[in-house]
């Protein structure tokens, strides 16, 4: 009997975890770990801020796994030893004959000062009850939405959130300033230039001032501290900086960089049979940017680490490899979406596009979430 532990419950621990059960034999064990309860594809919190759905309608337990053949252990993993293919999760110990680690990436906002005590933080699942309210009932002049650090998860969700947030306020007849803050030169650089000023040519069209290359170094009551002046705000929703969990940290998976190391066409590590896939790895492109952090891409390599575990339990030549194509939908109002998709490990550059917005693509995104709850977890 072989035993496989996932560490994490997302886009890639549940594709992984799903992918195996369905090739390995049944006495083969597939274990799926994470201290949080109940899964959710993030951008349904966007929907929730601006009332156009709820958080409810989206969240499933993982416990729902067990029905499936998988184990569910709700609780946090607190040790990791990849070299001995071993994990310590609820104070019990579990090796395995391979790994995933799927765990994301955590959010940082207590290294931007000020940032926890002045912003809310609308990519914290907790804190989105506290947006809504905040978007419901404001009376101000300003609202910012700020990206505190790169790389960040879900790249096109802060000009997602400003666009529907300007309809938000266009149905209640309020006319407010919006600013949408990035440390980065433009607002998707996998994209290039002439499809970001697209992008951006539509905040602007909707009376939201895109302000590229601004790095915040703290937030003080109504005002936003740069390097080079501050800007002042009545409500700021904030993406923090992001890290891998501290447990990855002190595994020496990292390097002593700030992601796990991968080899990215196989999601291997450096240590055998160890695998990592999704936000909590770092993938250069080809013009050296890195990969988005999106579920997509998640999905896509867990399926190619779960099939590379697969040969090597069969005794085969493990041959799957990560493509890197994928897209993330960018939702821009009046019930219309945007699509970036293409190749983004392709050579000598990413093959990347911007689609026209269409109510094909909101369509598309609302069955990309309600397939992956039904095949997962339902």
């Amino acid at each position: 009997m072989k035993r496989v532990l996932i560490l994490g419950g997302g886009f890639g621990g549940l594709a992984a975890a799903h992918h195996l059960r369905a090739k390995l034999d049944h006495k083969d064990e597939i274990i799926l770990a994470d201290q949080r309860a109940h899964f959710m594809v993030g951008f349904r919190q966007t929907w929730a801020l601006v009332g156009a759905s709820t958080m409810d309608e989206g969240l499933r337990p993982l416990s729902a796994l067990e029905r499936k053949g998988i184990h569910f252990i709700h609780a946090p993993i607190t040790q990791l030893d990849p070299d001995a293919r071993a994990a310590t999760i609820d104070g019990k110990s579990f090796q395995a004959d391979a790994i995933i680690i799927a765990l994301g990436a955590e959010l940082a906002s207590e290294k931007i000062p000020g940032f926890a005590s002045h912003a809310i933080n609308f990519y914290d699942r907790a804190s989105i009850p506290r947006a809504a309210d905040a978007l419901r009932d404001f009376t101000g002049a300003r609202l910012a939405i700020g990206i505190f650090g790169a790389p960040y998860k879900c790249p096109p969700a802060p000009y997602e959130l400003a666009l529907l947030t300007r309809d938000f306020f266009a149905r209640q007849g309020k006319a407010i300033e919006m600013d949408v803050f990035t440390p980065q030169p433009m607002s998707l650089p996998v994209l290039g230039q002439a499809s970001c000023s697209v992008i951006e040519n539509r905040l602007s069209a909707s009376g939201i001032n895109f302000m590229p290359n601004l790095k915040a170094a703290s937030v003080e009551k109504n005002a936003v501290v740069f390097a080079n002046g501050k800007r002042e705000f009545d409500l700021l929703l904030g993406v923090p900086p992001h890290r891998v969990p501290a447990v990855i940290a002190q595994s020496g998976l990292t390097n002593g960089g700030d992601w796990i190391k991968i080899n990215p066409r196989t999601t291997e590590t450096k240590f055998a049979n160890v695998y990592a896939v999704g936000d909590v790895v770092e993938i250069l492109t080809a013009n050296g940017k890195p990969l988005p952090k999106a579920g997509v891409f998640a999905e896509a390599m867990a399926r190619v680490a779960a099939e590379r575990i697969i040969a090597t339990f069969e005794n085969r030549m493990p041959t799957a490899q990560f493509d890197g194509a994928g897209g993330c939908f960018l939702e821009v109002g009046n019930g219309e979406a945007m699509m970036v998709q293409g190749e983004f490990l392709a050579e000598p550059a990413p093959r990347v596009s911007l689609t026209d917005p269409s109510e094909k693509y909101l369509a598309d995104k609302r069955a990309f979430e309600a397939e992956r709850l039904r095949a997962w977890l339902e």
